[in-house]
């Protein structure tokens, strides 16, 4: 075990919040987007978040509120990747952990699949908890599987992500990421809820040079997000279109697990002003 893993949960967000931001979180009365994210892992905890984070078992979560018809199919689920039955998937499928946000794996032709290397990649990221890193709780006793998804086919361009920044149960504004399978080719740009160009911008990745294409289901997904933001002071949901179709990805608590890096500093005090803390389960 690590050493920083003995710190208890406060002092490890402490000294992390340092390292990014170069000074410590104001845990008694928080300000900034960031700091108060800190405070709510902290201060915020319910045993429902850990069914909301987890990409398994949230789906049943979703599909109780908005309908099953938004959440992508699951094909199947194993505890290890060695137990992964790959006869049983179609051609095209999706392999990924629910506890973790890195070890995605696109097949979109099941012939020319390396079965040896994807068994041991999905091995080398079982131990990838998000609690571990930036100490979100949720993750924490979330219990490990691996599950197949259908492939969503969305032309040359790939998935587009919309992700709506809600707080208190009302999305305010998005990002829109447009990217080839992975954060590293990825185009990032935050918007309004009137779909123009948002103040706010990361230090991490390329903006849009031109506002991106507003998709036709994009009122439809303001109500799911407000449907699955409502009661929580802060959550961000995810989600993507398909052709006509509006399909779930997932619930975030902690954008960037509350490092994330404003290109002016100032907008983190701007966007920490839209979140109220109402919670009231103090640990």
């Amino acid at each position: 075990m690590k050493i920083l893993n003995l710190l208890p949960d406060k002092v490890y967000i402490s000294l992390q919040y340092f390292k990014y931001f170069r000074c410590f979180p104001n845990f008694r009365s928080p300000k900034t987007f960031n700091e108060k994210l800190q405070w709510l892992k902290v201060n915020n905890r319910k045993d429902i978040y850990t069914t909301m984070v987890d990409k398994y078992r949230v789906k049943k979560y979703v599909s109780d509120i908005i309908g099953e018809e938004y959440v992508i199919p699951t094909l199947g689920v194993w505890d290890s990747p060695e137990e992964i039955d790959f006869s049983v998937l179609p051609n095209e499928f999706v392999l990924k952990w629910n506890h973790d946000s890195g070890s995605v794996i696109i097949c979109r032709n099941k012939n020319k699949l390396n079965k040896e290397a994807i068994i041991k990649k999905l091995d080398e990221f079982k131990s990838h908890n998000g609690y571990w890193y930036g100490r979100e709780w949720p993750y924490k006793n979330v219990v490990p599987c691996i599950i197949a998804e259908q492939y969503l086919e969305n032309g040359k361009e790939g998935l587009v992500d919309y992700k709506f920044y809600c707080f208190n149960g009302e999305p305010q504004f998005l990002y829109v990421s447009k990217g080839l399978d992975n954060h590293e080719t990825a185009s990032i740009s935050f918007l309004t809820m009137e779909w123009e160009f948002a103040p706010y911008k990361r230090n991490d990745f390329k903006a849009f040079e031109e506002v991106p294409q507003k998709p036709s289901k994009f009122m439809e997904m303001i109500e799911i997000a407000r449907a699955l933001s409502k009661g929580h002071d802060f959550i961000r949901v995810d989600l993507y279109q398909v052709e006509e179709k509006v399909y779930f990805s997932e619930l975030t608590f902690y954008p960037c697990a509350g490092y994330m890096r404003f290109s002016n500093p100032e907008h983190d005090l701007e966007v920490g002003e839209m979140l109220e803390l109402t919670s009231t389960e103090i640990k």
